[in-house]
């Protein structure tokens, strides 16, 4: 769209049609995290392509109602959000996930307790290879581990952006800005949740958790980059 983008009919709308399309057959499944997820990697990629902000600000006042609603109208939902409030209320209910994953995390202290040491994985802490393996890291290898992990990410993220710096076409810099935003989102909401930062929302460390699609995909995701990268220099 280039400069199009902030003309309302012309660019903005057709944008958040596609976008508000997107996030509502997610939300069909029913799966609010990853509609959110959807939707903040849209709001990224418009923010970057130069929307204006009085768009960009008007989008956030109206998602915040709309989340309100869509936390409150399912119970669950709601529930995630007071046990994210206070976890120990319902520490062997609702809370119990985060507590775990807590314990696992103070338990390893500044070196951990060892690799493959772990006792929070002998299924007292639920999804502990996927949804919750930032927690079985800082329990096997304390602080260093976990900070281990944080300065590979923000290596990878750094070198993402100067791929994204020297895409030489519009197409190129805003695939590269999509996938490195979607993996930094997922990297974000899932140390927040493993660290009790966020209300509870299942979503894989990405290259580090179990295998699966996640995976494959952000290994695509990559090869795609690595591809603009080539390009680009």
């Amino acid at each position: 769209k280039g400069i199009r983008i902030n003309l309302f009919w012309r660019g903005f709308a057709p944008a958040m049609i596609v976008i508000i399309a997107i996030v509502l057959l997610i939300l069909v499944e029913p799966d609010l995290g990853t509609a959110m997820v959807a939707a903040g990697l849209g709001v990224i990629l418009l923010f970057v392509a130069g929307l204006r902000l009085i768009y960009f600000f008007s989008m956030i006042a109206v998602t915040i109602p709309v989340l309100y609603f869509l936390v409150v109208l399912k119970p669950y939902r709601f529930n995630r959000v007071i046990t994210f409030l206070d976890p120990w209320a319902d520490r062997l209910g609702s809370g119990y996930q985060i507590i775990q994953s807590m314990i696992a995390l103070g338990s390893g202290g500044l070196w951990g307790i060892g690799l493959g040491h772990s006792l929070q994985k002998l299924y007292y802490l639920p999804a502990a290879h996927t949804d919750f393996i930032f927690s079985i890291i800082g329990e096997e290898l304390g602080l260093m581990g976990t900070t281990t992990v944080l300065v590979l990410f923000a290596i990878f993220f750094w070198v993402g952006l100067k791929i994204t710096l020297r895409a030489k076409d519009t197409f190129g810099r805003f695939l590269s800005t999509g996938l490195l935003s979607l993996i930094a989102l997922e990297v974000i909401i899932h140390i927040g949740v493993s660290t009790a930062s966020l209300p509870t929302k299942g979503l894989p460390l990405p290259f580090v958790s179990y295998g699966g699609t996640n995976l494959l995909f952000n290994i695509i995701a990559v090869a795609i980059m690595l591809n603009i990268s080539r390009n680009g220099l």
